[in-house]
This record gives structure tokens, sequence and C-alpha cells, in this order.
């Protein structure tokens, strides 16, 4: 049978066929291709615009370092650890307002002003930002969990009903810093700033120990990523990148010794009427700094009150090294000391001694090298020796023995003394701003010309005048005396500690400490400074009851307007106790006391008035704090040298 001619394919049939057939492969072909690459070429592309649209991330926060109290100052009574400062969970509530539709966002802004109890002018901030074209926008910062819960607790419910993606209000973890103890040891600590900086994300101090440890207390943000879903709960996300925590921070101050010295200094600040005042305890043989008070206090939970009011800035400075000042009579110790060094390097050569402690010494006022007038004692001393000079505190005393140090050893020699005790020179205390003082140098110039170092200066510093000190500085140097003659470097901190416990820093390591003067020269000092809290001293309301004491005091007048203000001072006390075993250094500083007298009392600006009872007060409390058994409960262990000293004394000057 044939073929059918109407239905038997021709030959261009056959290659319509296959030219559809060719087409239709090389549109798949196409598909495949393209498919391709999206998938692969364009894979990372795509796949990052599809991110941007149902993911986002937020910052995982570090937590910064806490700072602890040194709760292991009493021996045989641990207490548990005490932080001064600590970060504690926030929560910033953000949103994505295009998620939200507009007819719902006037009714979520007046649910959220209720809840929060928001101003008209937060509310305010809150509308515009809903109404802008973003997908992530920072309504209301540091929230607390109750006012997180009470939002989520609205939110779900709400966000379900409306058909509103549950992510469309969203919470990112913040930490903010706390202060268990309030304003208490504001000054040394500070505080971070609410607001981060912007690249870095980092937080940002305001000055104390936040700023000068932030290098170990700051952390680095984690990332967690977020995706845009109405099933998606308020906080769901994973964790990409791990926050790094910062390290902690154990100090050496101690939250009772501080609360002591905060509240004496501030009675006493306020009694004398003055400006402003501090007191800083040490421990002589570590150099620990166990308090650091200052009145009017640094609240760090309110620093922008005090950052924008120019009278309540001077406040968040820690004065004890930003500010210095004359010491006067606190730094005849050092005159005394440095006549003990000539005499031991001359003994050395082979030469006589240029003092004795019971020299007899005349001391009506008289000139010296440099003055333009005689130099002269507030009260008319015929004789004096050094235990009666250093009671006295007699400026003809001391400036005669330095007449003696510059003829036989020299001003170069009696500067370089003086730098051996720390004078001028920076203590490297763990804060900022330090100021180094002023030893003057020979042949230096200021900057109108004269020199630093003029003939008068060997007088002057003798009884603490033409030099500059910083209270961390003299304290420092007190303790050298109080721990039998050993330099001590103060310090603030005992331990640096990462979050998994391994150590950055270990201050608690014992040293051997360099030796400056001998301990036979250092008893002597001694003597002569425990009669001037006993009867015919100048600071007798420093005797701490129960206790022997050590100490001198110094009224210096300020330079206003580049000269002394006779109705402007300083007044200052500094000591350690017990006498023989000393526990503690405490520099009592009282700025600008009311320039008055007061019947019965005294002229209120001197420092044996003013600044005397506050170390007499944060003394005792302290030592009966640290359970230092009295070594003078009668008040009278020195009673008898004394009497002998007024005997002496009498036969000279009457």
């Amino acid at each position: 049978m044939s073929e059918d001619p109407k239905i038997s394919p021709t030959s261009h049939d056959r290659r319509l066929l296959v030219g559809v057939a060719l087409f239709l492969l090389f549109l798949f072909s196409l598909l495949i291709f393209q498919f391709y690459k999206i998938q692969i070429i364009d894979g990372e592309k795509w796949r990052k615009a599809a991110d941007r649209q149902h993911k986002f991330s937020v910052i995982e926060p570090y937590c910064r370092g806490v700072f602890y109290s040194n709760t292991s100052i009493k021996k045989g009574h641990p207490e548990k650890a005490q932080a001064f400062v600590i970060d504690v969970p926030k929560f910033h509530l953000y949103a994505d307002p295009e998620a939200i539709p507009e007819p719902c966002r006037k009714d979520i802004i007046n649910r959220l002003k209720v809840m929060l109890d928001l101003s008209d002018a937060d509310t305010k901030k809150l509308t515009l930002q809903l109404e802008k074209k973003s997908r992530s926008r920072k309504l209301i910062l540091w929230l607390t969990r109750e006012m997180h819960d009470h939002i989520v607790k609205w939110w779900q419910p709400y966000a379900k009903s409306h058909k509103i993606p549950r992510n469309a209000l969203f919470f990112v973890n913040d930490y903010k810093r706390s202060y268990p103890f309030g304003k208490l040891l504001g000054q040394v600590l500070h505080t971070v700033r609410s607001e981060r900086e912007q690249s870095s994300q980092q937080c940002v101090p305001t000055g104390g120990l936040e700023l000068s440890l932030n290098k170990y207390v700051k952390g680095e943000d984690g990332k967690r990523v977020i995706l845009r879903s109405p099933r998606q709960p308020l906080e769901t996300g994973t964790i990409t990148k791990q926050p790094s925590h910062g390290a902690d921070v154990y100090l050496t101050i101690n939250h009772h010794l501080q609360a002591i010295a905060e509240e004496e200094i501030a009675k006493a600040v306020k009694t004398a009427n003055a400006t402003s005042g501090w007191a800083v305890m040490m421990d002589p043989y570590t150099g620990e700094i166990l308090a650091w008070a200052q009145y009017p206090y640094f609240e760090p939970a309110n620093y922008r009150a005090y950052f924008n009011d120019p009278k309540k800035e001077e406040h968040t400075r820690a004065k004890a090294i930003t500010d210095p000042y004359e010491p006067g009579s606190t730094f005849k110790p050092f005159t005394i000391a440095v006549c003990f060094r000539a005499n031991a390097e001359l003994k050395k050569q082979g030469k006589p001694p240029l003092f004795s402690i019971d020299e007899k010494i005349a001391t009506k006022a008289r000139n010296f090298p440099g003055r333009g007038k005689p130099l002269k004692d507030t009260h008319h001393y015929n004789y004096l020796n050094m235990y009666m000079g250093m009671q006295k505190s007699s400026n003809v005393y001391m400036a005669t023995m330095i007449q003696r140090v510059i003829e036989r050893m020299g001003e170069a020699w009696y500067r370089g003394v003086l730098e051996d005790f720390g004078i001028g020179i920076k203590t490297g205390i763990e804060l900022t701003a330090e100021s180094s003082g002023l030893l003057p140098r020979l042949g230096k110039k200021h900057p109108n010309g004269a020199l630093e170092w003029s003939k008068a200066t060997p007088w002057s510093l003798a009884m603490g005048h033409n030099v500059l000190v910083n209270s961390v500085q003299m304290l420092r140097a007190y303790g050298i005396f109080a721990n039998g003659g050993f330099d001590v470097n103060p310090t603030l901190i005992r331990k640096i500690v990462k979050k998994d416990g391994s150590l950055i820093l270990d201050n608690t390591a014992p040293k051997t400490p360099r030796r400056i003067l001998e301990s036979a020269e250092v008893k002597e000092i001694i003597k002569a400074m425990r009669f001037v809290t006993q009867n015919g001293g100048t600071a007798r309301r420093a005797n701490i009851p129960g206790y022997t004491e050590v100490g001198k005091t110094a009224t210096t007048e300020k330079v206003i307007n580049g000269v002394y203000s006779k109705k402007d001072h300083i007044s200052t006390f500094i000591g350690f106790a017990p006498a023989t075993q000393p526990r503690i250094v405490l520099l009592v500083a009282i700025d600008n006391p009311e320039y008055k007298y007061t019947p019965g009392v005294g002229r209120n600006q001197m420092g044996g008035i003013c600044s005397a009872p506050a170390f007499k007060e944060i003394g005792l409390r302290s030592l009966q704090y640290l359970g230092v058994p009295q070594d003078d409960p009668k008040n009278d262990a020195w009673d008898e040298e004394v009497k002998k000293l007024k005997v002496i004394y009498d036969q000279w000057n009457h």
C-alpha cells in the first residue's frame, strides 16, 4: 500500500521541526545559564540583597569590666566581693518603620507614651522616628527589664491581631554603668558617656580610672542577626560573633574606709566654710591607696550636670593629683632629713657633721642671702633644738640648717636629695592629668626670664615655699618616714583579671624597696614630729584618742593674680598612726577655709584648726575598723618626753 501524499512529511517540515527544537533547546540553555548566573556567578550579590530585605544585624554588646573594692584589707575578716561600679543589662527599643502600617503608628505611639510615661517632647521625637523611611530606627534608650517585659506583653498580641511582623518593634541589648555605692569614689572612678563613639561603637570615658584603664576594661561588641518575619519573636536571632568582655579591676581602696573618709572630709569642709577639701589614705609599706575622698562630691551617674556647669566641673577633678600647691610647714621634715643625709655623707668623707639634734640654735629674726627682709617665726623664740624646731614649726631654725647644707654640700646636692623623696616627679599613680609639681632647677628660667633657683630659693624650700607638690607626692614622701626609710610607690590597683581568670596585672607580689633614709635617722624625725600633736605643738587637735600619731600641719597662702593672698589659703595636715608601727598614712587638705578668728578656738584658716580635726576623726574610725589595737589607751605615752622638752625650752626662752 502506498503512503498518503497528503500526510507525508516533507523535507521543509523536517527542517521546521528541527529549528523549533533547536530554538527550544537554546531557550532552555539560556534559562539554565541564567539560573547559573543568578545562583553561582551573582549568587553572593542576590543573597546579600535577600538578606537586606529579610535580615538585619544588631550589636551583641560586651560587658565592661567591674571595679571591685579591696575587701581583703581586714586580717581574718574576709568579705564577699563588693563592686564600686558594674554593668547592668539594659534595653534599647528599635522599630522597623516600613513594616508598620501607617494607620497603626499613631496607636503604637500613644501606647508607648502611656506605658513609659513619655513627655510631649519625647513623644514628638518618637513620631519623627516612625515616619522615617528606614528598616531600623532607634526609639527609646536604656529601658529596664520591667519596661522591656511590659512592652513585650502588650506588643505580641497587638502585632498578631494587626498582622504586623512581631519584630517590627525589637530590642537591642546593652549594658549601662551602675553604682551600688552611689557617689562613693566618684572623682577617682568617673564614668562613661551614655552615647557610644559612632565609628568604633566604643564607650567614651569621662575621666578617672575609666579613662586611664580603658584599654583593660573595654571589650569588643559581638553581632546578632535577626530575621524579618511575621512569625519571628521579638528577640530571636543568631549570634554570629560572640562579644569579648572587659577585664575586672581589683582596687586597693576599701569601701568602708572610703565612706569614713568621705563623711569626715565633708564635715571638715562645711565646718571651715571652705571651697573644697580632700583626704587620701595609704598603706606606708605597699603604697596601696586605701581611701581617696573629695568634697564636694562628683556623682558619676549624673555626670552631665557637672560637665554642663562650669562651677561644678572643677569637682570632677581628682584634686589630690591635679592641683599642685605649696606644702609649707609639712615640708620641714624633709629639711631635717636633708641634714641627716648631709651628716652621713660628711661622715663618709671623714669630715665633722653639720648639725646635731640637741644643738642650741639661735632663732631670733635674721637675714638670709637673697631675702629682702629678715626671716622670722610667727612667735618669738630665742633658741631651739631640732625637736623644738619641729614642734614650734620654726622657719628660722629650718633656714639656718639649710644654710649650713648649702655651705658644706652645695645647692645641686641639696636639690638632688629632695628629688630622691619624689619632689617634682610624678608618682605614676594610675590616673591621668597628674601634675609633677615644681622643684626649681638651677640655671633654668621662668617664662618671664627670672631664674627658678634664685639666691633666696634654699631658705624658701627649707620652710616649704617656692616649691609645688601634689598631695599624693607628699603622701608618698611621708610614707618613707612611716615605713622606716624605704621608697614606696602609690598605687590604686591590686590586680587586673580577665573574665576567664587569667591575670593581666598583679601588684600584690612582694617588692624589694630602695632605702632612702637610715632607720636611726627616721626614728629621730618621727620623734620630732610626735611633739607636734602634743601640748606645746601646733596641731593638738590631730591627737587620736587611744593611739599614738605622728604628723605635721601647714597653712600656706595661695597665689591670686600673681601675688600671695592673705585671705586665701590651703591648709593641710599629713601624718601616720600608730607612731611605732604605722598602719595608715593620711593627708587632709582644706582648700580656701573661711578667713576668720573664733574666740577660744583660733584662726579658722590654720591647718591645726581646720585640717587636724579631720585627720583625728578619719584616723580614729579607720584604725578601729581595721582592728588595730590601741597603743596609747590613756593618751599619756608621750607626756614625759613633752615635759622634758618643755623644761629645756623654758630654760632657753625665758
